[in-house]
C-alpha cells in the first residue's frame, strides 16, 4: 500500500523529470548545445545532463543560473505547469512594458470584453475581503438580510466541503491543500448561485489565481478597521491565540495587514468599520455597492 511518503517521493520524480524536459527543449530552441548552456550556466556538463534527464536536484541558485544563461526569469523555469502557450508569452510581455497605470487599465479592458459574468452580474455578487476581525461576517449578514440574498462565508463552505475544520486541514495537509480547497469552494460557490454576500477568509487574496477570480466574478468590497479594533474583534469571538504571543502579536497583525495592503486595495470599494456601529456601516456599503442592489435595498427596507 502506497504511503504519504511514497507519495511525495512519485511527485517529486514527476517534477524533476517535468523540469529536465523543458530546460532540454528551451535550450534545443534557443539552439544551444548542452556544453555551451552548462559553460554560460557556469554548471557542469554532468549535472546538466543529469537535470535533463530528470536526474538532477540543484539549489535553486544553479536554476537561477540556468534560467539567466537561457534569458528567461527562473519562475518561467520552475513552474509546475504545462509550457505556455506563445501568444499567452507575447500578452504577458507586452503587459510588462506598460507602466502600472496602464497596467491596470489594460486589465480592466480586458475584463470588459472578455470576462464572465457580465458586470451586471457581479454587481449582484457582493464579496467582503479584508483581515479578520474587520467585521466582514457580521456585515455580511446583516447585508445578506436586507437584499434578501443568500450569505455565505467561504471558510464554513470549505469545512462542509471537505468535512474537516480548517484547523484540521492547515495540520493534516497544510497550506497547499487548503488553498486548493479555497480555490474549488469558492469556484462551487460561483457555479451554484447567480447572486450572494459571500465573507471570505483573510488570506484569500495571497493566491493571485483565487484572488483574480474574485476580483474578476464579484463585486468585492475591502472590509477594514484599525489593527487595535482588528486584535479586539478577534479577542471578543473567544479566540485568544494572538495573545499567545503577546509581546509581538500586535507587530505581526500590523506587519501581516501592511502585507497584504496592496491585496485588499483592489477592491472595487473600500469600507473603514472603525469606531462604527454595524449599523453605521450597513448604511455606508448600501451607498457603496451597484446601484441595483442600492435599488434593491430601498425596495426591502
Amino acid at each position: 500500500m502506497a504511503t504519504p511518503q511514497t507519495g511525495h517521493r512519485r511527485d517529486a520524480e514527476a517534477y524533476l523529470k517535468r523540469l529536465g524536459e523543458r530546460v532540454r527543449v528551451l535550450r534545443n530552441r534557443r539552439g544551444m548545445s548542452r556544453r555551451v548552456l552548462a559553460q554560460h550556466a557556469k554548471v557542469s556538463e554532468r549535472y546538466l545532463a543529469q537535470l535533463e534527464t530528470g536526474k538532477g536536484n540543484g539549489s535553486i541558485v544553479l536554476l537561477r543560473r540556468i534560467a539567466r544563461a537561457l534569458g528567461l526569469p527562473v519562475t518561467q523555469l520552475v513552474d509546475e505547469g504545462p509550457e505556455p502557450a506563445l501568444d499567452f508569452l507575447l500578452l504577458v510581455q507586452f503587459l510588462e512594458r506598460l507602466p502600472p497605470a496602464a497596467q491596470s487599465d489594460a486589465r480592466e479592458i480586458l475584463l470588459r470584453h472578455f470576462s464572465e459574468p457580465s458586470g451586471d452580474l457581479r454587481g449582484r455578487r457582493i464579496a467582503l475581503i479584508g483581515l479578520r476581525g474587520g467585521g466582514k461576517s457580521t456585515l455580511g449578514r446583516m447585508l445578506a438580510a436586507r437584499l434578501d440574498l443568500p450569505f455565505i462565508e467561504l471558510d464554513r463552505e470549505i469545512e462542509r466541503r471537505s468535512g474537516a475544520s480548517l484547523s484540521e486541514i492547515f495540520e493534516m495537509f497544510g497550506q497547499e491543500t487548503f488553498r486548493r480547497a479555497e480555490r474549488e469552494a469558492l469556484e462551487s460557490v460561483l457555479r451554484q448561485h447567480r447572486h450572494f454576500v459571500m465573507a471570505t477568509s483573510g488570506s484569500i487574496v495571497t493566491e493571485p489565481g483565487t484572488l483574480e477570480l474574485l476580483l474578476s466574478s464579484c463585486f468585492t468590497v475591502w472590509v477594514r478597521a484599525a489593527p487595535e479594533e482588528h486584535m479586539q474583534r478577534v479577542m471578543e469571538q473567544g479566540d485568544m491565540r494572538p495573545m499567545a504571543h503577546s509581546s509581538r502579536a500586535m507587530e505581526d497583525l500590523v506587519a501581516i495587514l501592511k502585507s497584504r495592503e496592496p491585496l485588499y486595495a483592489k477592491a472595487a470599494a473600500e469600507l473603514v468599520t472603525t469606531g462604527k456601529t454595524p449599523e453605521q456601516t450597513l448604511a455606508e456599503l448600501l451607498e457603496i455597492i451597484p446601484a441595483s442592489q442600492s435599488a434593491v435595498a430601498r425596495l426591502s427596507a
